[in-house]
């Protein structure tokens, strides 16, 4: 037979399956977005008093009015130890869809070698030459071979892998937007909280001084005996309790700069000579008016939820891998090589070899465990859904928390804001009727105590009204650009970049 007619059955063959890959079909669950029914508004009523247009919050921290904060946020994208951990896991998902996109095409092993070998005299190949009169000699051999393997991917199995892969791909991006939103969120929180404690003590440095005075003003009257010593005493005693509550608020100033630094990704202590103030420091000051959008725009927005979608169809992709095992998977393989004794000869016709060999493999009885493990893909695609839908619940529960946490504590704020200034006009007319003798003084120990203490708690609600805000812009998933074509982290930067894979919807 005529070297040409060898390959033509196998060339047939070939060609054949090359026609069943063409027409293949993916066997498995078609993935389809789950449906969540959300509500047309949200249930609180103070949101009566917002708009329901869609938030732009891109960059909600730039509404607070603080360069100082602007500044850190943009430090925080830069050098962030979390932020670069996300990145690394996008790489990492990247890398993987890459690895199963692999196994769509042709793989090709070279190989090649040379020897120099003499066989033994006495072997038996060394006497048969001895025998006939003839020497043994060296002998020189050169190979060269490749080895070429392909599976038809005839039932999906190799599709639904990079199905998945991609899902999980946009998973990790997802994962990125997250750790972005709450990164983004504890920066300005813990900021605020830095500003709102500094306010707390110079408050509370304020009424020290104005204790002292108190102090000394009754030691002058005891001494010239128009009060008694309980005076001096009482005075002396509210002085120590506002005293005792400044290291107080200097230990929590301390954790809370602390904390803010290693969100930066610097030292703790970094941040102390920076954010340092002398009087009344520069508090964040909310908007007027904000924005929330509606329900159905939290599902586009919030990374926990389009991770979670993503994740359910990375794990129904799953669900068709396995069901891929149930029928059989169909390969060539081949393999050409030239040997040779002369390395000039190792590329003509006599020194060539090939062979090719359709070939399939179907496993038709394992116990069981194929469709067991169907079973399993599926049980984590029916896991995969509820967790989606619970992400989706405890996103819209903690909306409904934020909105009502701020429009109440604007309006606890607003009320303390009355309080101080009441309290500031009685401690000045007690103070009057005390040098008068019109009034006790008791009278004016108790209205300086509550002075402190409406004064204190207003600089604390003035920060919690601009971090319950930070709390709303979080859970709105707030901090990240929307790009329906895809995003995805730069690996050296760690911002957002065009990619082909990030989309997710």
């Amino acid at each position: 037979m005529a070297p040409g007619m060898i390959g033509r059955p196998a060339g047939r063959a070939v060609v054949g399956l090359v026609a069943l890959a063409t027409g293949a079909c993916m066997v498995g669950p078609n993935y389809e977005e789950p449906v969540t029914p959300v509500a047309d508004a949200w249930q609180s009523a103070v949101t009566l008093e917002m708009s329901t247009e869609e938030p732009v919050i891109t960059r909600w921290w730039e509404a607070l009015g603080d360069s100082t904060l602007t500044s850190l946020i943009r430090r925080s994208e830069l050098q962030s130890l979390n932020l670069q951990f996300a990145v690394a896991r996008v790489a990492e998902a990247r890398a993987l869809r890459g690895f199963a996109k692999g196994d769509l095409f042709p793989s090709v092993t070279l190989e090649g070698a040379y020897s120099r070998v003499r066989v033994s005299e006495n072997s038996p190949v060394g006497q048969v030459v001895t025998g006939q009169g003839g020497a043994v000699e060296p002998a020189n051999q050169w190979e060269t071979r490749a080895a070429v393997g392909w599976e038809i991917d005839l039932f999906g199995r190799i599709r639904r892998s990079i199905e998945a892969a991609t899902a999980q791909f946009q998973a990790s991006i997802e994962d990125y937007r997250d750790v972005q939103v709450s990164l983004y969120a504890e920066v300005a929180a813990n900021y605020v909280e830095v500003r709102s404690l500094q306010e707390r003590l110079d408050y509370a440095r304020q009424n020290v001084e104005g204790q002292r005075e108190s102090v000394q003003l009754t030691r002058d009257r005891y001494r010239a005996g128009l009060t008694s010593a309980l005076d001096v005493a009482q005075a002396e005693q509210n002085l120590a309790q506002t005293e005792s509550v400044i290291p107080q608020l200097e230990t929590a100033l301390n954790a809370a700069l602390n904390r803010l630094a290693v969100l930066l990704g610097e030292q703790p202590g970094a941040l102390h000579a920076e954010l340092a103030v002398e009087g009344p420091p520069p508090l964040p000051t909310a908007p007027a008016d904000i924005t929330t959008g509606v329900p159905a725009d939290l599902l586009r927005r919030r990374p926990d939820i389009r991770r979670a979608e993503r994740a359910l169809a990375a794990q129904t992709a799953l669900v068709g891998v396995a069901t891929a095992d149930l029928y059989p998977s169909f390969s060539i393989s081949g393999f050409i090589e030239a040997v040779t004794g002369t390395l000039s000869n190792l590329f003509t016709g006599g020194s060539v070899g090939w062979g090719i060999v359709p070939g399939f493999r179907w496993d038709i009885f394992r116990g069981g465990q194929i469709r067991s493990n169907i079973r399993v893909q599926e049980a984590r695609m029916q896991q995969a859904l509820i967790a989606y839908q619970q992400t989706v619940l405890s996103a819209l529960e903690e909306l409904e928390d934020a909105l009502v946490a701020y429009d109440r504590e604007r309006l606890r704020r607003d009320r303390l804001r009355e309080a101080v200034d009441a309290s500031g006009r009685a401690v000045a007319l007690v103070r009057t009727q005390y040098l008068s003798g019109l009034t006790n003084f008791q009278n004016l120990l108790d209205t300086q105590r509550s002075l402190f203490q409406q004064q204190d708690l207003l600089a604390e609600s003035e920060g919690l009204v601009v971090q319950n805000l930070i709390v709303l812009n979080r859970a709105l998933g707030g901090g990240w650009q929307t790009d329906e074509a895809g995003v995805a982290p730069d690996q050296a930067a760690g911002t957002p970049t065009p990619t082909d894979g990030g989309g997710g919807r």
